[in-house]
């Protein structure tokens, strides 16, 4: 009589070649080429690192394009920015200038009497010291006295009070002040008011000599 092993019953089953082999520790479904998430994974690696640099790249271009943009916002706001204050700048000096010639306007009667004074000399004493206190102050603001005697006459600079004809002038000249001229730079705030001659109508230059006369004519007369 024969023993059997208890226990085993059955014989084991070994799988077949025709199965596809395994190594040991590894399960069936991961055998075989293609079969693994992993072998799929590796075909698609370099198109999705394609994907994300065509990305970053996009991203990048973005960004440039706004930092051109806030760029050139910046440059244009300082420009403005300067502008203004070359206008500000601008209109203070045009305020200030103008004031002071409204001021030194309103001064304009007390330094005639200054000058009159001084021309009838009766500038003497404290009233001289105000006096030339008070022009050295207008002088360092910018007030400029013009109007001479014997200069040509300018209608832009000169104000003709007064006209008369005379033998000694050639052409149209101040031959009297009556009232001195003030500016402030190019700016005239009084014209000079002045006596203006003219030369006198008719007058001829001097008379050619006998001799130069002959000689224009053809020469003296033969008898």
């Amino acid at each position: 009589m024969t023993e059997e092993t208890p226990g085993f019953e059955e014989e084991p089953v070994v799988p077949s070649a025709e199965a596809g082999s395994t190594s040991p520790g590894e399960s069936p479904g991961e055998a075989g080429p293609g079969a693994g998430p992993a072998d799929q994974a590796g075909p698609a690696g370099p198109a999705g690192d394609a994907n994300a640099n065509v990305a970053l790249q996009a991203q990048l271009d973005q960004v440039r394009t706004a930092l051109g943009e806030r760029t050139a916002d910046l440059q244009r706001l300082q420009a403005e920015y300067q502008n203004y204050r070359r206008r500000v700048e601008r209109d203070r000096i045009a305020v200030r200038e103008i004031a002071v010639a409204n001021l030194l306007t309103e001064l304009l009667p007390v330094l005639d009497d200054i000058g009159r004074a001084r021309d009838h000399k009766e500038l003497v004493g404290g009233f001289k010291s105000v006096g030339e206190s008070l022009e050295t102050v207008a002088a360092k603001l910018g007030l400029q006295q013009f109007g001479k005697e014997g200069e040509p006459f300018d209608p832009l600079v000169h104000e003709a009070l007064m006209h008369s004809y005379s033998p000694d002038v050639t052409q149209t000249t101040c031959v009297q002040i009556l009232q001195p001229g003030y500016r402030i730079g190019e700016r005239t705030i009084r014209p000079a008011r002045v006596a203006v001659a003219e030369p006198q109508p008719g007058t001829q230059g001097p008379q050619k000599d006998d001799d130069t006369a002959d000689e224009e004519n053809g020469g003296p007369e033969q008898g």
